[in-house]
């Protein structure tokens, strides 16, 4: 008994919506390569082609397997599903043949002997038209909004970093309230090196098909203005994904400083610290990983930093605690001994200033002053030791102390 056609379309299941998508972008891509000024039509519809370049491996891979499928079956030529594909499959022969008739014959890859893809044929082809300057309209910004389509997958990278940006830093700040929460941490050390990577690409190809750099430099002068309406065109996302990537840095950088003074994170250092500074909530012991951006010296000094830090700020409460404490400053020093510059010497001074005011027990060691101290003990001033200025500090906080 023969299969009916609306049951045909139905066990193509999704397949059928792509195939119908594909018609109808092919038929708008076939009329913009064959028209006469194509190349200025072709600038106005860069989405388009970049939409179809993105979707043909799919496209390619389910008409075949409908073909297979197809004659495998014996699907009847008249049914929907049959003359589809046969459409889809003529206009996709027609829109190679325009491609190929547009690109300039110092692209061809014969000379390699691997011929292109439909896909790759098409984003060769949005270069070549890229590089043909003057762009349409002869403004700035319509000159920004063809370098830079919407569906360009290094700017919605951009946005979807600046969305995760908006929504922690865009809220009011609460004094004494944390800038984030830990998974908000852990947000932010996905999203930083993302979006950096994708504004990177974005400004690269600014800088690459705009020679006089008028558009690159125009949206870099506005980049620096908080949006006030939602982004809609290319350039507005990019402005849009760029402030917020400022804005967190400037403030995760400020969170971090202020951590770990006086220490300086470094701006590769950011993200793998927002991480260990989350984790560090769930396992206090847990190291600092010196296997990504931090030397195993420079992973020392942080800890050192940061432990330090935290004593600083609220004293352990119990003798456990305490020693706890302590012990993990020592063995965070004992990683960074060997670790010299400007840093490290600002960690011994911190530690020496410790030890000379006998680690006090209700003043936080950040509000020590020089004028208040007493005269050090033995040569701890002159000590240049890490773990030994440590050492002395745990000595004279604990006697103090107790």
């Amino acid at each position: 008994m023969a299969t009916r056609p609306d049951d045909l379309k139905a066990r193509l299941e999704d397949r059928a919506d792509l195939l119908e998508a594909t018609r109808l972008r092919y038929r708008a891509l076939k009329g913009v390569l064959e028209s006469f000024f194509w190349k200025d039509r072709t600038r106005n519809h860069f989405e388009l082609l970049r939409e179809v370049a993105a979707a043909q491996p799919e496209v390619d891979a389910t008409l075949a397997a409908l073909r297979r499928r197809v004659e495998a079956e014996g699907w009847p030529r008249d049914a929907a599903p049959v003359r589809l594909m046969h459409e889809v499959e003529r206009l996709r022969e027609a829109v190679e043949r325009a491609a190929e008739r547009r690109l300039s014959s110092s692209s061809d890859d014969e000379a390699e002997g691997v011929p292109a893809t439909l896909g790759e044929r098409l984003l060769r082809l949005e270069t070549e038209v890229l590089d043909a300057a003057p762009f349409l309209g002869g403004r700035v910004w319509a000159q920004a909004v063809e370098l830079l389509p919407r569906n360009l997958p290094e700017l919605r990278a951009a946005c979807a970093a600046g969305e995760v940006f908006e929504r922690v830093f865009k809220r009011p700040v609460t004094e004494g309230a944390p800038a984030f929460s830990d998974d908000e941490a852990r947000e932010l050390a996905r999203a930083l090196p993302l979006g950096a990577a994708a504004l990177v690409a974005l400004w690269e190809r600014l800088e690459r098909y705009d020679s006089r750099g008028r558009v690159k430099d125009f949206l870099q002068r506005r980049m620096r203005r908080a949006p006030t309406r939602v982004a809609r065109s290319g350039p507005e996302l990019l402005l849009h994904a760029a402030f917020w990537h400022d804005v967190a840095r400037v403030r995760v950088r400020a969170v971090l400083e202020a951590e770990l003074a006086p220490v300086v994170p470094r701006e590769p250092e950011l993200p793998a610290l927002l991480s260990w500074r989350a984790a560090l909530s769930e396992d206090p012991a847990l190291r600092l990983s010196a296997r990504s951006v931090f030397t195993e010296g420079r992973a020392g000094l942080v800890e050192t930093a940061a432990a330090l830090a935290a004593l600083s700020r609220e004293r352990p409460r119990g003798a456990w605690s305490e020693e706890v404490a302590w012990a993990r400053l020592e063995q965070a020093a004992q990683r960074a001994r060997t670790e010299e510059g400007p840093e490290a010497e600002a960690l011994r001074d911190a530690l020496r200033l410790f030890v000379m005011l006998r680690g006090q027990a209700r003043t936080p060691a950040r509000l020590f002053s020089p004028e208040r101290a007493k005269p050090a003990v033995g040569d701890v001033a002159r000590n240049g030791d890490l773990v030994a200025l440590v050492q002395a500090a745990r000595h004279a906080a604990l006697r103090q102390g107790g």
